[in-house]
This record gives C-alpha cells, structure tokens and sequence, in this order.
C-alpha cells in the first residue's frame, strides 16, 4: 500500500510538471511568436537609430544611424546626404555608385520628391536600383536625402517602407532641431538676465565701493573683490546649468555688495542642507528670486527687512525657497497677471525700477528643462511679506553643469 501511494504521488508529480511544461510552451508560442519578434527587432532597431538622429544630421550622427536604418528599410546599401546633396555616409556595398547616388540626391533636393535610378553602373551593379528619398521637415524644408540600394525594380512594399524609414527620421530630426531651438532660447534669456542685472545692480554697487575708498579702503579692495568674481560668474560663457553651490556663493557675493549699500537695513539668513548642494538648476535661477526679495523686502519699510533662503532635501527633489517680510503684495496681482506682477513694479511693494523679465523667466526656463511639475511658487499677502519656492529633481538624465 505505501508502495501504491508513493507511485500514484510520483505519478500526480510528473504530471503536475507536465501540465506546467505544456502551460510554459503555450505561453511563450503566444509571447514570443515570430510577428512579435519582429516587431520587438524593428522598434529596438528604431530605437537605436533615434539617438543619432536627435543630435541633428552631421557626418557622425549619419554614420551612427545609417547602418540601423539599413536595417529597417532591409536594403542591400543606404546612403544618407545633406541638404546640398552631398554624400555624408555610405552603409553596405556597392559605394561605387556613390557618384550616381549624389546625382540622384540633388535631384530628389531640387524636386522634393523620389528619384529612382535603374541600373546605374555596369557589371554587378547593373541589376540594382537606387532609391533617394528627400527627406523634408515641414518647418525647414528638405533636410537631408536617404538613398536605398535594391536589387531588382523595387515594388510598391519596397518604396512604402523606404517613405516610412524616411518620415521616422524626419521625425527625429525634427526633434533635434526642437532641442537646438529650445537651447538657443534657453541662451537668450540667460543673457536677458544678463541685462537685468548690469544696468541698476552694476552702478549701485560702484557707487558703494566707492563710498568706502577713502574712508575704509581694505573694505573696498574686498567688495572690488567680490563684484569681479560677481561679475565673472554672471557673464561666464559656459552652459545653460550649474550648481546650486555655485549659485549660493554668487548670491552671496551679490548680498555682501547689497549690506555694504543697506547696512544693518538689510538681514540674511541661509539654512542650506549638505546634501543638496550639488544639486543641478538653470544658471542665474536664485539670483532674480534674490534680487527681488530685497528689492520688495525692504520696499516701504523704515526698519530694513529680512531676506531667508532655504534648501531642503525632498526625496528625489530639493526644494528651494526665497522669503522676504516686507510689505508683500494682494494675490489677486499673481492670479491674473501671472509672476512678472511680481517683479515688473506693477505690485504695490514694486519699485518701479525692474525690467520685464526675473521671475517669469525662472519659471519659463524650470518648466523647460524639468516639466510643469517644477515651476515657481509664490506665496504672498498685503503686510505679510513674499515667499518664492522652487522645486528642482537631485538628478534628471541629460541634463548636467
């Protein structure tokens, strides 16, 4: 009897595992079949020809991408040309017909559509067809040309999947260039912050140096000092990012020039966590939050005011914030004309004297590069001073100092 039990166990095991066995090779039929293998091998091969393709179409970014999109469009050759079309890579065999391939090209530019050549060359070309395809971006035209190599009179499946092939790189490009115009605007409002800071910070700050020149020189050689390294940092030439260190210690030599104007008017407190201090932000995105919290925090007041900054870490965020308590300004300003109410002297507590940018373009410029997630937040009341916080992430892929 015990002998009996054991084997019908041994028997309901195996088919235990048998059934499991058969359930697994089902299964992986249905996962794993070939479409879908395929579809999965042509998206990772998309994929893959995407990240070239974003940089723009340069001589590099063509060599990296022209042997995935071969792989797509299944030619025997592709080739890839600039606008003008000239030949910028050659993937596969057959580069003789290079030459018939930049004819072809320019072409394919000058008409904005398909060009095919039969048979171009002798011998074993003789029996291939190239294909050139433009290809056109709706905001700039033709931007390039993709250029196929088939054997034989390619057919209506051939020519629909070079288009195809051809409108994915279109696409990539088109982003690029998004990127590219994105960055040139990014540079544009850094250098309109520029402009804001020279002409009424530049010329108060002198003044105040050289009010102490004869009656204290060794405190103006050290406020010279801090405004040239001020300076310095403000119109350096290098990237759109920095790091919240360096951020804190420019607007630390931008308060050391403001208390030597205020004196004991003007009081700062800093409350900074270690471990958020190499946390990555747009450049010159503290300094306009500074400036407008003395400028508004000591608006009106006879008694000076208090300027609070304040980092924290938030998880997978660091949390930023620039507090005045001076007179502040009626919420209803924020809701209707948005921040540059704020620092534009339109507010009660405004002095009239700001240019039209500062904190909107902090907000611009933070929703660009991390989300709307990530924009500025203002905290406000008549009698009740002004609090302006920013959220920022500790690390976002592709963006670094």
């Amino acid at each position: 009897m015990p002998a009996m039990t054991t084997a019908l166990a041994v028997v309901a095991a195996a088919a235990l595992v048998a059934g499991a066995l058969l359930i697994w090779s089902r299964t992986r039929r249905v996962v794993t079949t070939p479409a879908e293998r395929a579809v999965h091998s042509a998206l990772h091969t998309a994929s893959l020809a995407a990240v070239p393709l974003r940089r723009g179409l340069t001589e590099q970014s063509a060599r990296e991408a022209a042997p995935h999109l071969r792989a797509l469009t299944g030619a025997e050759a592709l080739a890839l040309a600039d606008p003008e079309g000239t030949l910028l890579a050659w993937d596969g065999p057959h580069a003789e017909l290079a030459e018939y391939f930049g004819e072809a090209a320019a072409r394919a530019v000058a008409g904005e559509r398909p060009v095919l050549v039969a048979g171009p060359g002798r011998g074993e070309h003789a029996g291939r067809t190239l294909i050139a395809q433009p290809l056109l971006i709706e905001s700039n035209g033709v931007a390039g040309v993709l250029g196929v190599v088939s054997a034989g009179q390619p057919g209506p499946g051939r020519l629909g999947a070079v288009a195809e092939v051809a409108r994915y790189a279109c696409g990539q490009l088109e982003l690029a260039e998004l990127d590219a115009s994105r960055a040139r605007l990014d540079r544009a409002e850094v250098r309109a912050l520029r402009a804001q800071i020279s002409p009424h910070f530049i010329y108060n700050a002198l003044n105040t140096i050289a009010s102490f020149v004869r009656t204290d020189p060794a405190r103006a050689r050290e406020l010279i000092l801090e405004f040239a390294d001020f300076t310095r940092y403000s119109f350096r030439a290098a990237g759109e990012f920095t790091v919240l260190s360096d951020e804190l210690r420019n607007i630390e030599r931008y308060l050391a020039l403001e208390r030597a104007r205020f004196g004991d008017a003007l009081q700062v407190r800093l409350r900074i966590a270690p471990e958020v201090l190499g946390v990555v932000l747009p450049f010159l995105a503290l300094q306009p939050l500074v400036e407008n919290a003395v400028r508004h925090g000591l608006a009106g007041t006879a008694h000076g005011g208090t300027v609070s900054i304040v980092a924290t870490d938030a998880g997978t965020d660091c949390v930023i914030s620039v507090e005045d308590d001076g007179v502040g300004m009626d919420p209803d300003l924020l809701r209707s004309g948005a921040l540059d109410a704020v620092d534009t002297g339109t507010g009660p507590a405004g002095s009239g004297a700001a240019a039209h940018i500062g904190l909107a373009n902090v907000d611009d410029r933070l929703r660009a590069a991390f989300g709307d997630d990530y924009g500025l937040v203002v905290e406000t009341a008549p009698g009740a001073g002004t609090k302006v916080s920013l959220r920022v992430p500790k690390f976002r892929a592709g963006i670094r100092a």
